[in-house]
């Protein structure tokens, strides 16, 4: 799974450049992702286990550092759960259906100690701790709801997920979300989101990627910021920026 998601990342990186928006999804039995996360966990000291939790690391750490929006899209049948969890963590935001009370089954999605310290992003630090900016609270919380399937408003509740919509708003609502990332300015959300991933104290990492790669030494020599019709280039002249759509 690790080498195919690698490949997939780094293949639209480098073939698809005018793609700005990757949606993150999974199909599955989430009991059984914590079951297979649960063999890896009691084995974590045998080479081979360790080898393979050090490549997933490295994939998801790919994600981190993509110039990519990406949303993780949690619908009923996904199995966002321990390890594949990383991936909702990972994304800038995660969108989960809420069904009413006895309508179908709700899309489930659960934390294991994988998310806890084993698989740390770019910037040090597990992606929980990140995503909570080190609130003690929401981190007990999180640890107190390891192995547990839980539905959209616990989810939602315990800040796992960024929204909840129900069904009826559910096309609407991540319609409306891709289009309007989508239409924004890439080199802006190269920048911001490279800020964003990454909040609280800085590291060397944070320093170097957020600030010096993604602002410093791609936003602002790229003609959407300095060309001749860039954003910087027809401030308050009126006249509107012309973009090209390509992304780093």
């Amino acid at each position: 799974m690790a080498r195919e998601l690698d490949d997939a990342i780094l293949m639209l990186r480098v073939n698809q450049l005018e793609l700005g928006l990757l949606l993150l999804k999974t199909a599955g039995d989430p009991a059984a992702v914590l079951a297979a996360d649960a063999v890896m966990l009691a084995n974590k000291s045998d080479w081979l286990v360790r080898e393979t939790i050090g490549m997933l690391r490295r994939t998801l750490a790919r994600l981190d550092v993509s110039s990519r929006s990406l949303y993780a899209i949690i619908e009923p049948g996904s199995c966002f759960a321990g390890i594949l969890f990383e991936l909702a963590l990972a994304a800038d935001r995660s969108y989960m259906l809420a069904l009413p009370e006895g309508e179908g089954d709700a899309p489930k999605i659960a934390v294991d100690d994988f998310n806890f310290e084993l698989l740390p992003a770019v910037n040090d630090r597990d992606r929980l701790h990140t995503r909570f900016s080190g609130d003690c609270k929401r981190m007990a919380a999180a640890i107190e709801s390891k192995g547990k399937l839980l539905g959209p408003e616990e989810a939602l509740e315990l800040g796992l997920i960024t929204v909840a919509p129900d069904d009826l708003d559910w096309e609407d609502e991540v319609r409306i979300a891709i289009e309007e990332r989508a239409s924004l300015s890439p080199d802006a959300l190269t920048g911001m989101e490279a800020s964003l991933r990454f909040p609280g104290a800085e590291t060397m990492q944070t320093k170097i990627f957020g600030r010096l790669s993604a602002w410093q030494n791609w936003v602002f020599i790229r003609p959407n910021s300095t060309g001749e019709y860039g954003a910087l280039k027809l401030f308050g002249t009126g006249s509107k920026a012309r973009f090209t759509w390509e992304r780093v």
